[in-house]
């Protein structure tokens, strides 16, 4: 079995070196680590809505520089820094995964940056021969 990484080497907040992977592939498996709403290594400004679209956008990029579409996603980690964002958060995600819903777990949680939601996930597509 062989496995690959993406995005090892990429700098944060700060631009701190993340001492992880974006996304690592192995036997048609894909994880994608959490997602926030970064970009040029900062938190974009805004509320729920503007980080859902960001944080979900970074999880499809990845997704797309694997190879890999959201019909592919088989589980979704939510972590959601206010419960009450969850009906906004919910909204935007079923414009993304409605079409193709994976199993998910959503739960409250401090943040370990300054955001409103992380996001990261499982995908799976049958290995190329």
């Amino acid at each position: 079995m062989s496995i690959k990484r993406y995005g090892t080497g990429q700098t944060g907040a700060g631009g701190k070196p993340l001492p992880f992977a974006r996304a690592v592939e192995a036997n048609g498996w894909l994880h994608v680590s959490g997602q926030v709403a970064m970009e040029d290594g900062e938190i974009i400004d805004g509320g729920i809505v503007a980080q859902t679209h960001k944080a979900i956008g970074n999880l499809i990029a990845i997704l797309h520089e694997a190879g890999y579409d959201v019909e592919h996603v088989v589980r979704v980690g939510v972590w959601l820094d206010d419960p009450r964002d969850f009906w906004s958060f919910n909204k935007i995600y079923q414009d993304y995964f409605g079409a193709h819903p994976p199993a998910r777990a959503c739960v409250e949680s401090s943040m370990m940056v300054d955001c409103k939601v992380e996001i990261d996930c499982v995908a799976y597509k049958t290995p190329e021969a």
